[in-house]
C-alpha cells in the first residue's frame, strides 16, 4: 500500500576533478593576523616558486605593524586583502562609523603595533577620529597604499587563490569584491563548471582540508600558534606549517 510513495533515488554522479595544474609551484600562506613571529620561521622560496599570502595580515595579533611594512618590502610576494584589510581601510575613511566593529575584531592591536593607544571598544566620536590620524601617520602615505591596492585574487593555470571563497557560479574574473572578502553560501558545497582550483583562508580549519577542487588552510595562527602554508605543484599539494 505505500508502494506508490516509492521513489527511486536520484543518482548524482560523482565530480571528477582536473589535477591542479598551476603555471609553476605556489607557496599559498594562510591568515597571519599579526603573527610576525610565526610568518618569520618560514625560510625562504626558491626564485623559481611563488609566494602568495592569502589576505587577513592584520588584527588579533600583537604585530600587525611588523607583518605588513615586510610584505610591502617583498615586491616578489603577491599579498591579497582579506575582509580584515578591509575594515581597517573603512576605518581609516570613516572612523566614527566603522570603528568599532573593526575595533572589536582585532584593530585595537593592530592600532596597538602601530603604537596608537588610548582607545577602547567602546570608544567614539573624537576618540575614533584622532586614532585614525594617529594610525594614518605611523603607517605612512606609502604602506597605506599598498595595503588600498592589494588584489583580491590571483590565478595559476587551473588554481586561483582567493581570501574567503568564491561564487562556484561565477567566473574567478567576474566575482564580487564581497564574495572574495567575506565568502559564499555556496563555496565548498557546489562545485564548479570550470575547473578551477580554490585555495583559500578566512575559515578556520583544525587541519588544512583539500576537498571537492578546495583547499582550505586558514589554522587560526593567531590562536593556535599554527601558521600554514601550501605548496601547489602539478598535481600535488603539500603542507608546511610555522
Amino acid at each position: 500500500m505505500f508502494r506508490k510513495w516509492w521513489k527511486r533515488p536520484e543518482v548524482v554522479p560523482e565530480v571528477q576533478f582536473d589535477p591542479l595544474q598551476p603555471e609553476g609551484n605556489v607557496i599559498a600562506i594562510g591568515d597571519i593576523h599579526g603573527r610576525f613571529d610565526l610568518l618569520s620561521k618560514f625560510a625562504a622560496a626558491s626564485a623559481s616558486t611563488q609566494v602568495i599570502c592569502l589576505g587577513d595580515m592584520v588584527d588579533r595579533g600583537e604585530q600587525s605593524a611588523d607583518v605588513l611594512r615586510t610584505l610591502a618590502d617583498l615586491p616578489d610576494v603577491i599579498s591579497l586583502m582579506g575582509n580584515h584589510e578591509d575594515m581597517m581601510l573603512q576605518f581609516i575613511d570613516n572612523p566614527v562609523e566603522k570603528g568599532e566593529r573593526w575595533l572589536r575584531h582585532g584593530g585595537l592591536q593592530t592600532l596597538a603595533s602601530f603604537g596608537v593607544s588610548g582607545v577602547s571598544q567602546t570608544s567614539t566620536g573624537p576618540d575614533l577620529e584622532r586614532a585614525r590620524d594617529k594610525l594614518f601617520s605611523a603607517m605612512g602615505e606609502d604602506l597605506l597604499n599598498w595595503v588600498a591596492n592589494l588584489p583580491k585574487f590571483w590565478t595559476s593555470g587551473n588554481v586561483a587563490f582567493v581570501h574567503a571563497g568564491a561564487d562556484p557560479m561565477v567566473s574567478i574574473e567576474d566575482q564580487e569584491n564581497r564574495t572574495l572578502l567575506w565568502g559564499h553560501k555556496d563555496f565548498g558545497r557546489v562545485p564548479r563548471a570550470d575547473g578551477m582550483w580554490i585555495v583559500h583562508g578566512h575559515t578556520i580549519v583544525d587541519t588544512p582540508v583539500m576537498n571537492r577542487g578546495v583547499i582550505s588552510i586558514d589554522t587560526g595562527a593567531y590562536a593556535t600558534g599554527n601558521l600554514t602554508a601550501a605548496t601547489i605543484m602539478n598535481g600535488d599539494v603539500s603542507f608546511t606549517y610555522a
